[in-house]
């Protein structure tokens, strides 16, 4: 008898992995699914027995056990629920050993996102559909990437303009393409316009349109980017870089809701959302009558901050391996434990950005790419840690003496909680995957 439930289909995924399981939960609810997790052979079981599901994913080595008796479980109980097995790459042995004992595939770790979309759709059915938010996503557990987050939901259900500020390659457009996505305009253009790159005598005509024979060249009617964001949300990336005059224009299109192309005698009334973002200090840019004080009014509404890489370094391994998974294409990947720590570690000045440049440059350099080494990233030596105190007034390199407050900060909670790991964590304000990375990274046990 089918115990496949109503509504969105049911997914039991078993792993004891934090980073994986997060992976696999943000990917499959992307495919319209509902997850539940279990970290334990003992917990699926009860799971299974106690709920509907309509298809298990489980690792293979789990706390209690193999993931082959979860298989066995549900062919025993002759529970209609398919199973896959998650092994490491290589272990071709488990693999034969779990479709042996009823799982109907497999999958080798680093999971290929796409092989994982294929054995969810060809296990369920599901229909292939576009889903425009699956590419873009904010990953991380750090308190200052869930503040980011759960503004990013609140700016969603409004229509103010966001102005969006942060260092190069901290994500701006990502979050705006979200802001835009879990929005009521999500259905309409999102355009995305890097005010930096257009030349300043064609800005008018890029941004306003323009008329057929309007100058040379101009063979036909052109929309602009107002026209094409119309009902939607218009993106101004980089808007510090817009020039004087230009600003006069936008800040009358702002206020008016209405545009004129060059051209023409009539104006065109366009409702778009704005979005602004740059990496420059505007308030000291308006102080130096560099940009205009009422376009800065008008753009900046509502603030939202991107931390940088380096204000989230315990989110640095999920939001690696997720990249990673992208480079690879479905190919094995994965860091060595050591370029982990070399990772976060590192200062990153171009944020996630150079990181997506670094873990691209390793995957074509390493011999092996399921075993990519910190030689392999090539990045900038910094020295080791040491334990020993630092005299008075020697508090550089600056990486290496916040090292050192930070440890002595969590073992001093650590003996506070009697080595509590999730109290020690509460009391430092952190969640309790931060806790196990930065032990992990500062070598505390």
């Amino acid at each position: 008898m089918s115990r496949r439930t109503r509504g969105q289909p049911k997914v039991l995924l078993v792993d004891d992995e934090p980073d994986l399981l997060e992976l696999l939960e943000m990917t499959l609810s992307r495919m319209g699914l509902d997850t539940s997790r279990a970290e334990t052979v003992v917990d699926a079981q009860r799971q299974l027995d106690a709920n509907g599901f309509d298809l298990c994913l489980t690792d293979w080595n789990l706390p209690d056990g193999e993931g082959i008796r979860v298989v066995e479980h549900i062919t025993q109980k002759g529970l209609d629920v398919p199973v896959a097995v998650i092994t490491a790459f290589g272990s071709t042995q488990n693999a034969v050993a779990a479709l042996k004992a009823g799982a109907f595939d497999y999958l080798a770790k680093p999971v290929a996102l796409e092989q994982l979309r294929a054995l969810v759709k060809q296990a369920l059915k599901v229909p292939d559909k576009p889903q425009p938010a699956t590419t873009y996503q904010l990953l991380g557990e750090s308190p200052a990437m869930q503040q980011v987050r759960g503004l990013i939901e609140r700016l969603a259900k409004s229509q103010a303009p966001v102005f969006i500020n942060g260092e190069s390659g901290s994500g701006k457009e990502l979050a705006a393409r979200m802001i835009h996505l879990k929005g009521p305009r999500a259905e309409l253009p999102f355009i995305a316009v890097n005010c930096g790159a257009i030349p300043e005598n064609l800005m008018e005509s890029e941004f306003f349109g323009y008329r057929k024979g309007a100058f040379t060249g101009a063979e036909a009617d052109r929309d602009g980017f107002f026209q094409a964001a119309n009902g939607g949300t218009l993106f101004l990336d980089e808007v510090a870089d817009l020039p004087l005059a230009m600003q006069v224009k936008l800040l009358r299109a702002i206020q008016e809701k209405k545009v004129r192309k060059v051209g023409s005698t009539t104006e065109d009334a366009v409702d778009v959302r704005l979005i602004s973002a740059t990496h420059k200090n505007l308030s000291s840019l308006v102080e130096n009558g560099e940009f205009r004080q009422d376009l800065y009014y008008r753009l900046h509404v509502i603030e939202l901050g991107m931390p940088s890489l380096r204000e989230m370094r315990e989110d640095i391994p999920l939001i690696a391996n997720a990249i990673l998974a992208r480079l690879a294409r479905g190919m094995p990947a994965g860091l060595e434990p050591e370029a982990v720590i070399a990772l976060e570690r590192y200062p990153f000045p171009g944020n996630v950005r150079e990181l997506e440049n670094i873990l691209e440059r390793g995957l074509s350099l390493a011999a092996d790419p399921a075993r990519i080494s910190a030689d392999d990233l090539h990045l900038t030596p910094v020295a080791d840690e040491s334990d020993a105190p630092i005299p008075a007034g020697e508090k550089w390199p600056l990486q290496d003496y916040l090292d050192r407050v930070e440890r002595a900060a969590i073992n001093e909670a650590l003996e506070k909680t009697r080595y509590n790991r999730t109290a020690a964590a509460k009391l430092l304000g952190i969640t309790f995957r931060a806790m196990r990375y930065r032990m992990e990274r500062l070598a505390i046990k």
